[in-house]
């Protein structure tokens, strides 16, 4: 039985202000947690035993997952954190040194593990992976993607040699230094022995200490170059794009939630929409407990929370409203994460509710 290991300690600074009250594993996509989606898969492929690290607002992981039980499987939470003036803060122990610390603690890791990043959508075919990782003889596997020569300083890029076996790792380097262009996706299989190479009760990250070491040590360590959807969440600007591709049906397992009422028009419960006083051209969404006064007009790719709120004569084109959301009237919003705090357009620049400065208009629907 493979084991499983979702990695969500993080902060999540890249992708602020979406992480402002929620870690980033509870980022939404289509009104669920990009963590769901990573269970789900785990689950179709049979792992079914998962430990989640957590520190930065754990209890909204921990709370909305629970034992795992409504997905098929068994999750288990280790908190990472420390006593600091007389409070419980969050304390991360490095991807490495947080499996390190359930090792100790349970002996856990007895199995060959998959270790995923809670911050990504994938749907790698975790059955050939794991062949390939066990024909290979490999104590570790990195599974990594082939990406463009010009992206290869937004990634950890993996050299190997003909066989795939890992020689080195680059760090973000420019397109002429680099000397591959396979970048790791953060999908990890390991032995349990290679846990007994991270120091214990340190904090250790597996990119930039554990790989390295084992190549140092001459273990058998490969690089498996999978085709499979990988989609990053690495900054609000990856968030929003995404957003676009999932609304345009280009990710497998993701469904749109709701009724088709109409060809690309999906609506929740207890929303009216009148057809003559309103504008909508799909593909959008438009959950639960929604009001679109005369006038209001919808551009998908969308999605409109439950709750939400718009006003009079204002426009929504390609963009993403939290629940609760008001748009002011005559208000045009554009390629944009709209919250009732703040607003992110596509490149990631965020302007807040009551900024003197923009001539956006937007509050809380519950006001």
């Amino acid at each position: 039985m493979t084991k499983g290991m979702i990695l969500a300690a993080g902060q999540g600074t890249r992708v602020r202000p979406l992480t402002r009250d929620l870690p980033k594993p509870m980022v939404p996509i289509l009104g669920k947690p990009v963590m769901e989606y990573l269970i789900e898969h785990m689950a179709r492929h049979g792992v079914r035993q998962i430990m989640v690290n957590v520190a930065y607002h754990h209890r909204k992981i921990e709370e909305y997952f629970g034992d795992g039980r409504r997905w098929g499987v068994e999750l288990g939470y280790s908190y990472e954190g420390m006593l600091d003036h007389g409070e419980i803060t969050p304390h991360p122990m490095g991807s490495a040194g947080g499996m390190r610390r359930i090792q100790d603690f349970s002996g856990f890791f007895d199995e060959t593990t998959l270790v995923l990043c809670g911050d990504a959508l994938v749907d790698l075919d975790i059955g050939a992976a794991l062949a390939q990782h066990r024909q290979q003889g490999a104590v570790a596997s990195v599974i990594a993607l082939d990406v463009p020569r010009e992206q290869v300083a937004n990634y950890g890029v993996v050299v190997a040699d003909a066989a795939g076996r890992v020689q080195s790792f680059q760090e973000k380097p420019t397109p002429a230094q680099a000397k591959s262009t396979l970048a790791s996706t953060g999908i990890y299989i390991f032995e349990p022995e290679v846990l007994s190479l991270v120091p214990p009760a340190q904090t250790f990250d597996i990119g930039s200490q554990l790989f390295p070491l084992l190549v140092e040590k001459g273990l058998p360590f490969y690089v498996q170059n999978q085709a499979f959807n990988w989609i990053d969440i690495g900054r609000v600007s990856d968030y929003w794009s995404v957003l676009q591709r999932v609304m345009q049906g280009e990710v497998a397992h993701m469904t749109m939630p709701g009724h088709e009422v109409r060809p690309g028009v999906w609506v929740g419960l207890n929303t009216p929409i009148d057809w003559n006083t309103v504008t909508i051209q799909g593909p959008v969404y438009i959950g639960s407990s929604v009001c679109l006064e005369p006038g209001a007009t919808i551009t998908g790719p969308a999605w409109i929370g439950h709750g939400s709120h718009v006003r009079a004569g204002a426009s929504v084109t390609r963009s993403v409203l939290f629940e609760y959301t008001r748009i002011g009237a005559g208000m045009h919003f554009e390629n944009m994460v709209i919250s009732p705090h703040y607003c992110v357009d596509s490149s990631g620049t965020t302007i807040y509710r009551g900024d003197d400065n923009s001539a956006l208009r937007w509050s809380d629907a519950r006001a």
